[in-house]
């Protein structure tokens, strides 16, 4: 299934969603907001979305000079995957993670935050780097973060519902049980349809990553042991992450939570370490 079917998909599913939780709340002239304000959703998380979610966690554009050590790495590992030199942003965040965001190669970010870059060493920085590049060339990057900006606009829209249906739904008395009711049902079931639609697009994504970022990088322990390393951090210091964005990031921002732990939009690190492990180079 490529790419762009993927995404087809996606924002269709979506979509569909938008327009049902738009009827759960205001009948037919609810689904017709709904699905009109889906499809402007569309266009901006498809050019846009980079940006909303790098402002979302308050990333700010380094220079070189600020971080020359961190501007070699991504350029040598853009330069072996043959994508061109992504924008390299710094979050203001203790707990140490990184993501990579942007519609195509040619429009590609990188982040990190300040907690990685004072927890790992150079090699495994390189492993956690070529990780999110291997996420830029194979051209995934798109589809995560549309999911993940349209399922956090979802949540919202739910929520909505929910509030909606708890102060009175639908004034339509023929109709009002059956709206508050299937408000409520959308409320609680929306979130959970978003969650599985990222696993759906997540799990499988981080396995290739990491196999395809241990070949750029020329090696495996360094990204297995910067696993291990951020397992452990993020556990200790949880990022202050939305759900609807974590499968964006390396490791789950949210796996100190216990709860949203068994929620989790990544595969189980011990599983990762140990394919990693097993794997020549």
């Amino acid at each position: 299934m490529s790419n762009m079917f993927k995404t087809a998909l996606l924002l269709a599913v979506l979509t569909a969603l938008f327009v049902l939780i738009g009827g759960a709340i205001g009948g037919q002239q609810g689904m017709l907001v709904a699905f009109f304000f889906a499809l402007l959703m569309n266009l901006a998380t498809y050019w846009f979305s980079d940006r909303i979610v790098l402002a979302m966690y308050r990333a700010q554009p380094i220079e070189e000079s600020q971080a020359p050590a961190l501007y070699r790495i991504v350029r040598t590992l853009a330069t072996r995957a043959a994508i061109p030199m992504p924008r390299v942003y710094l979050i203001p965040s203790e707990a140490p993670n990184a993501f990579a965001t942007g519609r195509n190669p040619q429009h590609a970010a990188v982040a990190v935050t300040e907690g990685i870059m004072r927890t790992l060493d150079a090699e495994e920085l390189e492993g956690v780097l070529a990780h999110e590049l291997s996420h830029v060339k194979n051209r995934d990057v798109l589809i995560a973060t549309i999911a993940a900006t349209l399922a956090g606009a979802i949540t919202y829209l739910a929520h909505m519902a929910q509030w909606a249906a708890i102060f009175g739904g639908r004034r339509d008395e023929e109709e009002e049980g059956g709206g508050v009711f299937g408000a409520l049902l959308m409320a609680i079931l929306a979130p959970f349809a978003a969650m599985l639609i990222q696993l759906m697009v997540s799990r499988a994504r981080e396995f290739q990553a990491d196999a395809s970022g241990a070949k750029l990088a020329g090696k495996t322990w360094g990204l297995a042991k910067a696993l291990e390393k951020l397992d452990t951090a993020s556990q200790a210091v949880p990022m202050d992450a939305t759900p609807a964005t974590a499968h964006l990031f390396i490791v789950n921002p949210l796996s100190g939570r216990s709860l949203l732990r068994l929620f989790s939009t990544h595969p189980p690190i011990e599983e990762r370490i140990a394919r990693l492990r097993s794997m020549r180079v």
